[in-house]
């Protein structure tokens, strides 16, 4: 295969294993990225221009990136409190102020 081809391949990877460790004990958010990712990849595989696979591929990494770290778990514990569950690799300076609903005292 090309070089392309292993960028392409290695993409593909590096999205799944983060969408592992993003999506981590929810199935659904799993399974769903899971659909997209490789729709994504099918549509675009008989993709010919050495061109329009290096967009696709920088919109791919891109994607990455953003899942890798700004993509921050929220698991409700009663029905007005999110606790977020942030992974060691997420820099939290790179996450948004958020106005979530806190505990009503």
């Amino acid at each position: 295969g090309t070089l392309q081809e292993s960028v392409v391949l290695q993409l593909f990877k590096t999205l799944h294993r983060t969408r592992q460790q993003v999506f981590k004990n929810d199935a659904r958010a799993l399974e769903a990225a899971r659909i997209k990712i490789n729709e994504e990849f099918k549509c675009n595989k008989t993709e010919t221009s050495p061109k329009k696979i290096e967009e696709l591929i920088k919109i791919g990494s891109d994607v990455e990136l953003i899942l890798r770290t700004s993509v921050i778990q929220g698991i409700h514990t009663d029905h007005n409190t999110l606790k977020l569950v942030p992974r060691k690799d997420l820099l939290i300076e790179n996450v948004p102020y958020c106005d979530a609903p806190t505990q009503k005292q």
